[in-house]
């Protein structure tokens, strides 16, 4: 192959390569922009989902903290009633005919059973609202990676077309440094920084300190 050919192909190489970069790009920011658009929406109703479920964990948390309050040893609660119920049948016990005295004390018995079943209920409940309540605080905490997700699509979609503008018009020169560089210049977190270079994080540097930023 001469020369000449060889430069002819390789300039028909080139252009197709651009023709179908061309149409391959606007694919690429439909598929990218569904994709975003469906995880967004995802989200969003599971977080919808949370916040119906929010009040009714503070509901749940509140009852929990009035009944340890209800069970607790001060005045008005029910284990200082357990103890005033046997102030008062204690000496009446002594005057009573054996029947009615193990009548005072079966009843006496029942009481003490029925607190002691309500504190061994009402403590691991009061356990585990809060334990639900710190699971729900992680979902949520979760959940913010999605929004970092979304800045990620947003920036590559936007990217995407800018570059399928330039492809329209090959003859204007295009820096490829100067693009990677305003490219780099919206990044806000360390990833994509990091994946921009080809980098890798230092030991002990937590991309996650970073503030979520939200659209």
């Amino acid at each position: 192959m001469s020369q000449a050919a060889a430069s002819n192909h390789e300039t028909s190489g080139a252009q197709s390569l651009v023709a179908l970069t061309a149409q391959v790009l606007p694919v690429w920011a439909r598929q990218l922009a569904g994709s975003r658009s469906q995880s967004e929406k995802a989200v969003a109703e599971m977080l919808a989902a949370f916040t119906e479920i929010g009040p009714h964990l503070d509901m749940a948390s509140r009852q929990s903290k009035q009944i340890a309050a209800a069970l607790a040893q001060g005045d008005g609660g029910i284990t200082q009633l357990a103890q005033a119920c046997d102030q008062v049948l204690q000496p009446v016990l002594a005057g009573c005919t054996p029947q009615v005295g193990v009548a005072i004390q079966q009843v006496m018995t029942m009481i003490h059973a029925c607190v002691d079943a309500l504190e061994q209920i009402a403590k691991p409940f009061e356990h585990e609202t809060a334990m639900v309540s710190q699971q729900v605080e992680r979902m949520y905490k979760g959940f913010q990676y999605q929004d970092r997700i979304s800045q990620m699509m947003t920036l590559l979609h936007e990217d995407i077309e800018r570059l399928q503008a330039a492809l329209a018009t090959p003859q204007q020169e295009v820096d490829a440094q100067a693009w990677l560089a305003r490219l780099q210049s919206q990044y806000v977190m360390s990833e994509q920084r990091q994946q921009h270079s080809n980098s890798t994080l230092a030991p002990g540097s937590a991309a996650g300190d970073e503030e979520t930023t939200f659209f």
